[in-house]
């Protein structure tokens, strides 16, 4: 993330402002940070950390009328606005698959590595609302779910 993300930054003109968070007690400190620096949007990376803490970078990010992409459709069903990622439904789909495999004796050294390929984008217009974001119909007609 931290090499692939600043390339496609510049590659469209955006301006990173990391903010670094290793453990709760590091939210008080970045969301100073971001009250101070007044960024256009919000982009939460995963891990436990970020979704044991889901509901306060919501909250933050609706209190401070911040657009915000999550890691996690469950943020985006928390309140927070948008997702895009893997789908995690074939995910599973496919980690069952391999689960089946292995058990019918497949060695797992032998089963190719595979990335994802069906991907979910998922807005909460609930969200868009309450921040005084207007989401265009074209990027709604593309979302794979809508929250109303």
């Amino acid at each position: 993330m931290k090499e692939v993300l600043p390339v496609a930054a510049r590659a469209l003109g955006l301006i990173i402002q990391p903010t670094e968070v290793r453990n709760a007690d590091d939210f008080d400190r970045a969301f100073a940070a971001l009250n101070k620096e007044r960024p256009d949007g919000l982009y939460v990376t995963g891990g436990r950390l970020m979704s044991d803490n889901q509901k306060r970078i919501v909250g933050f990010a609706s209190k401070r009328r911040l657009p915000a992409v999550y890691p996690y459709t469950e943020a985006v069903e928390a309140g927070g606005l948008m997702y895009y990622g893997a789908d995690l439904a074939e995910s599973y789909r496919r980690v069952a698959n391999y689960v089946d495999k292995i058990l019918k004796g497949v060695k797992p050294a032998d089963l190719p590595v595979e990335q994802p390929t069906k991907f979910e984008f998922v807005v909460n217009l609930k969200a868009a609302k309450q921040i005084s974001l207007t989401i265009p119909p074209n990027v709604l007609a593309r979302a794979d779910r809508v929250i109303k």
